[in-house]
C-alpha cells in the first residue's frame, strides 16, 4: 500500500545525485588541473592532448542511453557499483600513463564508461520518477554535484601540489570509492515505488506558469514515450542539438583550456584553478536557480543562460595581460551561472516531452549529443591554438554556438508539451 511519511524519500536521492555527482564528474572535470603538468612532462602538442577529454565525453555520450535503458530494464542498484569501480580502476590507472594512447584508453575510455554508470544517465531519470511537481527545481538541486566537480578541482590541485600529478590519480581514485560504494549500496532506490512510495505530486498535473497547459487539468492526457516514438520527433533532435552546441561544443571547449588560456596571459596556475573553481560555485548558483524556468518558462530562462554565456566569452576574450583580474572574475560568474542555469533546464524541458518509463533511455540522447559535440569542443580549441597562437577565434565560435543552441531550444518549445502529449 502506498504510504506518505512525514520526510519524503526522494530527498535522499536528491542529495545522493549531489554528492556522486561531485564525486563522479569531479574527475573529468580535474582534466584542466592536469592538463599543464602532462603538457610539461611530455610536450604533446595541446591538440593531441585535449583529445582525451573529446574522447571521454564522445564515450560517456554513447554510453549514456545505454546505462539510461539497462536501468529502466535491470536493477540499477547493481549498475551504479559497478560503474564506480570501473571509474575508481580507471583513474588510479592513469597514475601509470606514458604514452599519450594510455591516456586515451583509461581517461578517454574506461573512465567514462564508469561515469555513465555511476553518474547523471541514472540520476536524472530517477528524479524525474521522485518527482512529477517541480522538476525545475529538483533537477537543479540533483545538478549541484556537476557544479561542486568544477569545484573539486581545487582539491585535485593540492593533491598534485603535494603528491604530484601521478599520486593525485591514486588520491581521486580513493576519495570515490570509498564514499560512494557504500552510499549507493544503502540508500540508492530507482523508483518510489521500490520504497512503497509514490512520487512527489503524483495524480496532479504540474503547475509552471512557464508551460502552456493545453489539456484541461481535470483530464490530463498523458502518453508513455517509447524510445523509438520519441526519436521520430523533431523536438528531441532540437534538444539534442541545443545540448551539443551548449555543452558539448561551447562549454567543454572553454572549460578544458580556460587554465592553461590564463596561464599563458601571465597569471599563476594557482589563481588559474582559483577562477575554474569560481566558475563552479557559480554553475552551482545557477543550479540552485533551476526553479526560475518553472517559473518564466524553459525558453526564458535557456535564452538568459545563453546571453551570460556569450557576455562572459566577451570579457574573457578581452583579456590580454594581468592588469585586469576583474574580467576573469567577470567571466567565471556569467560563465558558471549561465551553465548552471541552462543544465537543469534543458533536462527538465526533456521531461516535460518525454517522461514515462522509458525516459531513462529517451533523456541518455542528451549526453550523446554532449559528447558528439564533445569530440569537437576541446580538441578544436586545442587545434586553433596550435595552429594560429591563439584562442580568441575559438571563443568566438563557441559565442556562434551558445546563440544557435537557444534558438534550437525555442523551436523545440517545451512549453507546448501538452499539445505534443494530445497528438502522440
Amino acid at each position: 500500500m502506498v504510504r506518505r511519511p512525514h520526510f519524503f524519500y526522494g530527498w535522499v536521492i536528491v542529495g545522493l545525485a549531489i554528492v556522486g555527482g561531485t564525486l563522479v564528474y569531479g574527475i573529468r572535470h580535474s582534466f584542466s588541473i592536469f592538463f599543464p603538468s602532462i603538457l610539461d612532462e611530455f610536450g604533446w602538442a595541446r591538440g593531441s592532448t585535449a583529445i582525451m577529454l573529446s574522447l571521454n565525453v564522445l564515450i560517456y555520450g554513447l554510453m549514456a542511453p545505454v546505462a539510461g535503458s539497462l536501468a529502466d530494464r535491470w536493477k540499477p542498484r547493481r549498475v551504479m557499483p559497478i560503474g564506480v569501480t570501473i571509474l575508481g580502476l580507471a583513474t588510479a590507472g592513469c597514475a601509470f600513463a606514458h604514452e599519450l594512447w594510455h591516456f586515451y584508453l583509461l581517461f578517454g575510455i574506461l573512465i567514462p564508461i564508469g561515469s555513465a554508470f555511476s553518474g547523471w544517465a541514472l540520476f536524472a531519470p530517477a528524479l524525474a520518477n521522485w518527482f512529477t511537481k517541480r522538476r525545475g527545481l529538483v533537477t537543479g538541486l540533483g545538478q549541484v554535484g556537476g557544479g561542486l566537480s568544477f569545484t573539486y578541482g581545487m582539491f585535485a590541485a593540492f593533491s598534485i601540489s603535494q603528491f604530484g600529478w601521478r599520486h593525485a590519480y591514486f588520491v581521486l581514485a580513493g576519495t570515490l570509492v570509498v564514499l560512494l560504494l557504500p552510499l549507493y549500496f544503502l540508500f540508492f532506490h530507482y523508483r518510489p515505488e521500490n520504497k512503497g512510495l509514490k512520487a512527489y505530486g503524483a495524480g496532479e498535473l504540474p503547475a509552471a506558469k512557464g508551460l502552456t497547459t493545453e489539456v484541461s487539468v481535470k483530464n490530463p492526457i498523458s502518453h508513455d514515450w517509447t524510445l523509438g516514438q520519441a526519436m521520430r520527433t523533431y523536438q528531441l533532435w532540437l534538444l539534442v542539438l541545443s545540448f551539443s552546441l551548449y555543452w558539448g561544443v561551447g562549454n567543454y571547449l572553454v572549460l578544458a583550456h580556460q587554465v592553461k588560456f590564463a596561464e599563458d596571459v601571465g597569471y599563476s596556475s594557482m589563481f588559474a584553478v582559483s577562477i575554474f573553481a569560481l566558475f563552479g560555485i557559480f554553475m552551482v548558483a545557477g543550479q540552485l536557480s533551476g526553479s526560475i524556468s518553472d517559473w518564466i518558462g524553459r525558453e526564458r530562462t535557456i535564452t538568459l543562460a545563453a546571453i551570460l554565456a556569450i557576455g562572459a566569452l566577451v570579457s574573457l576574450v578581452s583579456v590580454g595581460d594581468t592588469s585586469q583580474p576583474w574580467l576573469l572574475y567577470v567571466y567565471a560568474t556569467c560563465f558558471g551561472y549561465g551553465a548552471g542555469l541552462y543544465s537543469p533546464t534543458i533536462w527538465a524541458g526533456m521531461a516535460d516531452i518525454f517522461h514515462g518509463r522509458h525516459f531513462g533511455a529517451i533523456a541518455g540522447l542528451l549526453l550523446t549529443g554532449m559528447g558528439i559535440g564533445a569530440t569537437i569542443g576541446p580538441w578544436l580549441g586545442g587545434y586553433i591554438y596550435d595552429t594560429s597562437g591563439s584562442y580568441i577565434s575559438a571563443f568566438v565560435l563557441c559565442m556562434v554556438c551558445f546563440g544557435l543552441a537557444c534558438i534550437a531550444f525555442w523551436i523545440a518549445a517545451p512549453r507546448h508539451a501538452a499539445r505534443l502529449r494530445a497528438k502522440a
